[in-house]
């Protein structure tokens, strides 16, 4: 695993755990719903995390970004459907997006090559 895919992945996990330590319900009920959105529904899973790595490279949000690319690859999204879905936010974003595409595809080649590695 690359160094940045494990302390992003580490980070994220470690607070986490820390906030959900705190005893506040909007915080709670924020994360279950955030978990929530992404199961299977009307939409399946693997497209919901599409969406949500195209609204977090409109939103310019890398933690979002780097987030919806390791989910859209555990849910089965092929290299080609995340780049497809990172156009669709280069269109809608506009060109203020470009630095986030080119660290999002960094972060899609290393996340690649660390399953290629296994």
């Amino acid at each position: 695993m690359s160094e940045r895919v494990k302390e992003f992945t580490e980070f994220r996990r470690k607070m986490n755990e820390r906030i959900l330590a705190e005893d506040n319900r909007v915080i709670k009920r924020v994360f279950s719903v955030d978990s929530l959105t992404y199961q299977d529904g009307a939409l399946p899973g693997k497209t919901k995390e599409l969406l949500g790595l195209t609204a977090s490279m409109v939103l310019r949000c890398d933690d979002c970004v780097a987030y919806h690319i390791g989910q859209c690859l555990q849910s089965g999204s092929t290299k080609a459907e995340i780049i497809e879905a990172m156009s669709v936010a280069l269109v809608v974003g506009g060109t203020i997006v470009v630095p986030h595409l080119r660290r999002a595809v960094a972060f899609l080649d290393e996340l690649l090559a660390t399953t290629a590695a296994k």
